[in-house]
């Protein structure tokens, strides 16, 4: 975790967890991901997730079998469906 907000650069931050919605891969629908490690700002109130667990989130959905995820599911739940394939092939970032 960084020392500072990456909003206002502010270093009055903690880490807790928050309620995200994201769009599944396929464009079909958005469900509800509760619980979700998150950077909690308290001078500009801005709370977020790190660029890597974005991706990490991503991966994950992109991976396993979203048919089987109802319209909201844990963060601890999400990070241990089976995944399909071993790693995302299609990213070329790494």
């Amino acid at each position: 975790m960084s020392d500072q907000c990456a909003w206002c650069e502010s270093s009055n931050i903690t880490k807790g967890t928050d309620n995200v919605y994201w769009e599944l891969p396929d464009g079909t629908r958005a469900i509800k991901i509760s619980d979700v490690p998150s950077t909690i700002c308290h001078d500009c109130q801005m709370i977020y997730q790190s660029d890597l667990l974005i991706r990490e989130i991503e991966d994950q959905l992109f991976l396993i079998n979203t048919k089987e995820i109802g319209s909201e599911t844990s963060f601890t739940n999400l990070m241990a469906q089976p995944r399909l394939l071993k790693r995302n092939y299609f990213d070329f970032t790494s």
